[in-house]
């Protein structure tokens, strides 16, 4: 296995971590990467093949977990509890419970008010130059999460700064600082979501918190703290990929000059997914060996890491002709960027309507949209989105 080095934080990376990404994959299946201390996978098949393989997980091994450190421990009480960091038997039940609850008809539902969201957004447009991800791209799906589980759109502000907060525990170059943050705004959240959660159970509304309270498998229900882990992985990871999807897909439609037509509702999925492949929001997820593993010519013992690289999975020659190339009339192949197996995003459907609806409302009343200046990419690496975009109408 090659070993290669590349720091996440570099300024040229941040900006296009593309490159790299093609001489990783050039190298095979897996890499290692020097500066994470682990293999990556590169390839498209080895990123897939990992993340569908019951041998790895996203839990840590539990005779290789460190104990907390206290400044740490309200951050980590509401991650222990997270679906995305459990594994089978306790994953199945609390997704099955947060499935019975975040259904594909509320999901439906809730088109014509992101529709009515969209207009009222784009209303308040200035004449002048303006930041269209804090305008409009942020406001869509932070406000539509607001509004799925029942806590007030006045509260929006405060969401996203908990949540900007909390997730920055997973970019490269985390600080002691990031994790004081971090702390307070766990414990800021917890304790808003805690009055709200007792509220709801005393008067119940329709909202996911309300379902989510009720719904029950097998005789079993969530726990307090299940609950609360639960809303504030739905409240943060039900904007955080949202708004870079939609910045980076705005971005990448007015550099490419892609023609409006591939906005028409006969074509808009094959160019949500183009999106989705050629600049996604997430590049790196991590998994551990749960046994002795030997796959593309590399032996993982058991508690070993793996980084899944969804941005360089997504751009393989072997699958995609051209991959470089953003072609949104491609036939759909599946790409990475929700992940794939037990993990899959259970907010894949939402992302893909506020992608759907956002896109086509703006692009449909603002048809002069165009780019004011060079955007930039944010130096928060696994993640992949703009620090701002700053456009005309």
């Amino acid at each position: 296995m090659k070993t290669l080095s590349q720091s996440p934080t570099d300024p040229a990376f941040v900006q296009n971590p593309y490159p790299f990404y093609d001489t990783a994959r050039g190298e095979g299946d897996l890499v290692f990467w020097k500066e994470y201390g682990m293999p990556a996978a590169v390839s498209h098949r080895a990123v897939q093949d990992i993340l569908r393989d019951r041998r790895f997980g996203t839990e840590q091994p539990s005779e290789m977990q460190a104990e907390v450190p206290p400044h740490l421990a309200p951050w980590h009480a509401v991650e222990a509890h997270s679906l995305l960091e459990a594994e089978p038997p306790r994953h199945t039940r609390l997704r099955a419970l947060v499935l019975r609850a975040f259904t594909s008809r509320a999901t439906a539902a809730l088109e014509p008010a992101i529709e009515t969201l969209c207009h009222q957004l784009i209303d308040d447009f200035p004449n002048t130059p303006f930041d269209l991800l804090e305008a409009y791209c942020t406001q869509v799906p932070v406000i539509t999460i607001c509004r799925l589980l029942g806590v007030p759109e006045a509260k929006a502000p405060d969401l996203l700064q908990w949540s900007h907060a909390m997730v920055a525990m997973y970019q490269a170059g985390r600080s002691y600082q990031t994790e004081i943050e971090a702390t307070r705004a766990t414990q800021a959240f917890t304790a808003f979501l805690s009055d709200y959660i007792e509220e709801r159970r005393t008067d119940p509304r329709d909202d996911l918190i309300t379902r989510l309270i009720a719904a029950e498998d097998g005789g079993e229900k969530l726990s307090r703290q299940e609950l609360l882990s639960t809303c504030i992985l739905l409240l943060n990871a039900g904007h955080e990929a949202t708004v870079h999807s939609l910045g980076n897909g705005v971005k990448t439609l007015l550099e490419t000059r892609t023609p409006r037509k591939m906005l028409a509702p006969n074509t808009i999925d094959q160019t949500i997914e183009e999106i989705l492949r050629f600049d996604p929001p997430l590049h790196l997820f991590t998994r551990y060996a749960y046994e002795r593993v030997d796959l593309f010519g590399h032996s993982f013992a058991r508690g070993d890491q793996v980084a899944l690289l969804l941005g360089a999975a997504n751009r393989d020659p072997s699958v995609w002709e051209t991959p470089n190339a953003f072609l949104p009339a491609r036939n759909i192949i599946t790409n990475s960027s929700f992940g794939s197996g037990v993990h899959f995003c259970v907010g894949a459907p939402l992302a893909r309507l506020e992608m759907r609806v956002g896109l086509q409302v703006l692009f449909q009343r603002c048809p002069s949209l165009r780019l004011v200046g060079e955007p930039e990419y944010n130096n928060s690496y696994h993640f992949h989105g703009l620090t701002k975009l700053m456009v005309s109408t």
